[in-house]
This record gives C-alpha cells, structure tokens and sequence, in this order.
C-alpha cells in the first residue's frame, strides 16, 4: 500500500513526498486510513504515460510547424500552444517532484529532469528546496517563500519601510499582478540558472553539473530553433508572446491556491495540526474536467496538500471524502469558482497596499 506524504520538508534533491505523517490520535488519521483503503494514494503509471506520450507529440508537431511553415509571420500563431505544451510539462515536472507518478525516487528525478531542465528551462533541485517549505508550511509568513516579501508583499507588516519603486509595486499590486506573471517564463529560467551558479554545499557538484547541461541545452535549443526557422524579428516577437503567454498561464494556475487564505499566526500555527494548517490556508476550485486540464489538477489545492503524493486523476475522487471529512470536524472547507478566486486574491493584494495608499 502506498504512503502519503509527509507535511515535513525533505532536502532539496529528494522528491518534494516523503514519509507519512504521525496521523495516530489526529484529526487526520481516519482520513488517510480511509484514503489508502480506497487505494487513492496507488499510483496511475499508465495515465502519466498517456499524458507525458501527448505532450510529447503535440511539443514534435509544434516543432515541425515552424520548421514547415518557415520564416512567416504566420509562424506566430505556433506561439499560443508552445506556451500551452509548456505548462502541460511543468505540471508533469511538479508531479514528479511530489512522487505523484512513480515511487522510485530514480525515476522521478529523471522524470522531473527532462520535464523541468531540458523542456522548461526550470531548476529541478531549486524547485523541489522551495516547493517543499512551501508545503510544509502553507502561507506561513516566515516559512512559506511563497509569501516572503519580495516584488509582492503578503500581508500589511511586509509593507513597511517600502518606498520609491517597491512601494509604488505595492499600492498597485493587485492591477499589476497579471501583468507581472507573464514575467515567470522567464523568472523560472533566471532562477533556475542562478540556483545551479550558487553551489550550494547540501547540492552534490555533479548534480549541479547535471542541471546546468540541462538547462543549457534548454536555451541553446529554443533558440536554435526559432533562429533557423525564423527571421530573427519574427524569432524575437515569437519569443515574447511564447513566454508571456506561457507565465501567465502558470500564473492562473497557481494564482487561486493560497492568496487571501488563512495565515498562520507563528506563535500558535503549532496547534492546527496537519490537516488544519493544509486546508484553511487552500483554496479549490470548482469546474469540470476542462478546468482540471487548464489547472494541472491544482484546483484540488486542498487534496493535494493534503495527500501531496496522490495521482492528479485521483484527487476529483478524493475530494468528496476530504469535504465530508471537514464537515464532521467543522473545519472551513473553502472552493469556488475560477473568477471568483481571482476576486478574492486580488482583493487580498488590494487591502495589503491600502497602508502605502493612504500614505501617499
């Protein structure tokens, strides 16, 4: 029988999934006892496989359009699905880091490898080191770099002390935070490359070199292609739309999830326990099928963080359990919709600036 993962961070080259949780006495124990006797913590090899298969199709059709079609403007309307593929392969790279795909930590390190270093241009071990202190601690001001001050600010106390340039970013935080996210296309290589340049002692020099070959053939291969089946106008512009397009999709993904949720409080978070510290500070989504495609099966934020190792396909079954789970304990089970989810994360960013606006 499959385990689940552990609320507690591992090292960074490990899989973000670890060992269980002590979940014996806890609000959490009957429902991982019932979650692993339905068996949807199994993994679902075949349906990764399918999807991985697909993509990989879709990214070689994609390639020999622009190499078919040549240096035309026409080319540009490849830009949209590449950025569309794009994302596809960042969710499979996040899957694998969670051991959502296979239990051999082998195979879902390679699997992360090709997904995130060589397709996306994403640091696989600098991704892991802060997804998994993000998981560890959700919307936790000092542990979550998710919400560490920076660009954005989270909460009013980050605001203080911001003038000049990040102060005018925070009053306006909330009209600019589309915007910045079709930015991330390209953070997550500036990231990824400066994570690999860091050496960092707990990173093994040959996994360095092993990331860094990766995601040199990455850019050298991006821009090879677009170089010889475009002019080098077209090749830019193609660029541009391409990354925007594909931060800003991640950015929607990723959006929804914590932003304007529950903040733990450091001085008393200890008492929440596992499963409330996951789900009050998550947020789902509610759609169909199409939303789960769009969404990465990140619109099931609370299942996932709940059972961070469960198969994407099965955290739709998962959720009816977790909802009568929190019914019976009373604890606040948030979801809705997808525009609305936007509202109230960019109303959160909005009410976070209102100190420096009525400042100004």
């Amino acid at each position: 029988m499959p385990r689940a993962a552990a609320p507690l961070a591992a090292p960074a080259a490990e899989p973000i999934t670890a060992r269980a949780p002590r979940a014996s006495g806890s609000d959490f124990a009957p429902l991982l006892r019932t979650v692993r006797e339905q068996g949807l913590l199994e993994r679902r090899a075949a349906w990764y496989a399918r999807g991985i298969t697909v993509n990989l199709l879709l990214l070689a059709a994609i390639v020999a359009g622009l190499v078919l079609v040549g240096p035309s403007w026409w080319a540009l309307l490849l830009a949209p699905p590449l950025a569309l593929v794009s994302a596809r392969m960042a969710f499979v790279a996040h899957d694998a880091g969670h051991s959502q795909i296979t239990a051999d930590r082998r195979r879902s390190r390679l699997i992360q490898l090709v997904h995130a270093n060589l397709l996306l241009g994403m640091s696989q071990e600098w991704w892991n080191d802060k997804h998994n202190r993000h998981h560890a601690n959700p919307n936790h001001i000092d542990k979550d770099p998710d919400v560490a001050a920076d660009i954005l600010v989270f909460t009013q106390h980050q605001t203080a002390g911001r003038s000049g340039l990040r102060g005018w970013l925070t009053r306006h935080q909330a009209w600019l935070f589309f915007p910045l996210t079709t930015l991330e296309g390209i953070a997550l290589k500036v990231y990824g490359f400066q994570a690999v340049l860091s050496r960092k002692e707990r990173v093994p020099a040959r996994r360095r070199a092993t990331e860094g070959l990766l995601l040199l053939a990455h850019v050298v291969g991006y821009v090879t292609l677009l170089l010889t089946t475009l002019t080098v106008g077209q090749a830019v512009v193609f660029a541009v739309i391409n990354q925007m397009l594909l931060g800003l999709h991640l950015g929607m993904a990723f959006a929804p999830n914590h932003k304007g949720m529950e903040m733990p409080d450091p001085e008393n978070c200890a008492d929440w326990g596992h499963l409330r510290r996951q789900v009050l500070t998550s947020r789902n989504i509610r759609g169909g099928h199409v939303t789960d495609w769009f969404l990465g099966g990140l619109n099931y934020q609370i299942e996932h963080h709940l059972f961070p190792s469960m198969p994407r396909p099965h955290l739709r079954l998962a959720q009816p359990l977790v909802r009568a789970h929190c019914r019976r304990l009373r604890v606040p089970y948030t979801e809705t919709g997808l525009v609305e989810s936007y509202r109230q994360a960019l109303g959160h960013l909005h009410d976070v600036g209102e100190p420096l606006r009525a400042g100004a």
